[in-house]
């Protein structure tokens, strides 16, 4: 009989222990994200975004007519320095860039000369057009190396992070490097104070967000804080980590492919119109090459981390007449527009079909918002 009670004790005992270990605090999700230690865990970041900058600071010299770009200048931007851009990158992408032939050398080779949408002929490399630097075949390499590298660097590195131990320092390096500060400004305009304002990715995040609190960028503000609170609260909460982070990637990509369709709106606009003019034409190609950009850099990044597959991306570069592997022929958007501009709406609805975004969404995506609502 005393052993029967004694095996109930310890049975009640038991499922008391149980219990206990079931219960979890439910944690207060709080409006703010805390930033005490964030310039401090994030100094590598932010001289990576610092030095992509630098680069396409030195590339944009070249929309000026006359200046000559040097492409030993662009490369020894691109690799020098710790960390450096080099470092950071996907392997497909760095072959890209660096090289006879590559981009760095094809930009260098445009520059200081001027050109018209045309075909190719042998008689040019390209050359300032409408305000911006084109190679012979109508890309505005510029844009295919920093949008680019906004996934293929930037986001490659957020990868290499979100691959090893989560802690309160990499949430702070996953914000940084995703271009946005503690204080979410939510906008990149120079009507916000530069110590706060958003860049990179997160400045087109931005620019997507109608700022009333259901947008792409407040999305992937709540998940940060979220992510915050889960890794100081310790490994009980590695699931709701988890799930913060893998709605953080999602959203980043979803932002990523939210800009794209923009820089396809935009062209279809300008050049559906009569007798669009030069600015106009060389507007609708600059777009376009953020577009190409924007959608190249994620090539071959870590499957794992992306919804979007190679197959789709060589797709989308296909209709965009910038093949991944082929001789781009974006000219012809500005030379035969009543064919090709079509090409640029299957782009909108094949992103639409990958990523869910309903038809709303689509139609918001054609603004800038920041500019917009002027904030």
């Amino acid at each position: 009989m005393k052993l029967n009670i004694v095996l109930l004790f310890i049975a009640a005992g038991l499922t008391l222990i149980s219990c206990k270990k079931k219960e979890k605090e439910e944690l207060q999700i709080p409006e703010n994200y805390d930033g005490q230690n964030f310039a401090a865990n994030a100094m590598m970041q932010t001289t990576l975004l610092n030095q992509l900058t630098e680069l396409s600071d030195a590339m944009k010299t070249g929309r000026t007519e006359g200046v000559v770009v040097s492409k030993q200048n662009l490369e020894n931007l691109f690799t020098v320095g710790t960390p450096s851009l080099a470092n950071e990158i996907t392997a497909y992408f760095k072959s890209k860039l660096e090289g006879t032939g590559a981009w760095f050398d094809e930009l260098a080779k445009a520059s200081g000369s001027t050109w018209t949408p045309q075909a190719p002929d042998g008689s040019s490399e390209g050359g300032v057009y409408g305000g911006y630097l084109f190679d012979e075949n109508g890309v505005e390499i510029e844009q295919l190396v920093e949008k680019g590298q906004f996934g293929a660097t930037l986001y490659n590195h957020a990868v290499e992070l979100m691959s090893g131990t989560i802690t309160s320092a990499t949430v702070d390096q996953l914000l940084a490097v995703f271009g946005a500060k503690p204080q979410f400004a939510n906008s990149g305009s120079n009507t916000v104070d530069a110590s706060i304002r958003d860049v990179a990715i997160a400045n087109y995040a931005a620019r997507r967000d109608k700022n009333d609190g259901t947008g792409l960028y407040s999305q992937i503000k709540r998940e940060f804080i979220k992510l915050q609170v889960y890794v100081k609260a310790g490994e009980d909460y590695n699931v709701e980590r988890n799930e913060a982070l893998e709605k953080i990637q999602l959203l980043w990509e979803k932002i990523n492919a939210a800009t794209v369709i923009n820089y396809c709106h935009s062209p279809i606009a300008a050049l559906s119109g009569t007798n669009p003019t030069d600015a106009q034409i060389g507007g609708a190609l600059h777009a376009i090459a953020e577009g190409i950009g924007f959608i190249h850099g994620f090539k071959t990044i870590n499957p794992s981390f992306r919804k979007i597959t190679d197959a789709q991306i060589d797709n989308v570069l296909e209709l965009m007449n910038a093949p991944a592997n082929g001789v781009a022929t974006t000219y012809r958007f500005a030379t035969s527009p009543a064919t090709e501009l079509q090409k640029l709406q299957q782009v909108i609805t094949t992103l639409q079909s990958i990523y869910g975004f309903t038809n709303q969404e689509i139609e918001d995506f054609k603004f800038n918002w920041v500019a917009v609502q002027g904030r």
